[in-house]
């Protein structure tokens, strides 16, 4: 049970937000409006995942 609320606290948040950074950059810079969007998405579901998932498994 620690281990997968680890998981969802502290190594899936960054890593989300991360490639939704790159995702994001690389969207807006090749003019591509559907990474940007992923990008978008997928940064505010490593803000939102750990608020979302936890109170579930607490």
């Amino acid at each position: 049970m620690t281990n997968v609320t680890i998981l969802f606290s502290h190594i899936l948040p960054p890593l989300l937000a991360f490639a939704g950074i790159i995702l994001l950059c690389s969207g807006i810079m090749d003019r591509k409006k559907d990474y940007a969007l992923i990008g978008i998405v997928m940064f505010f579901a490593a803000g939102l995942l750990p608020f979302l998932v936890l109170q579930f498994m607490i």
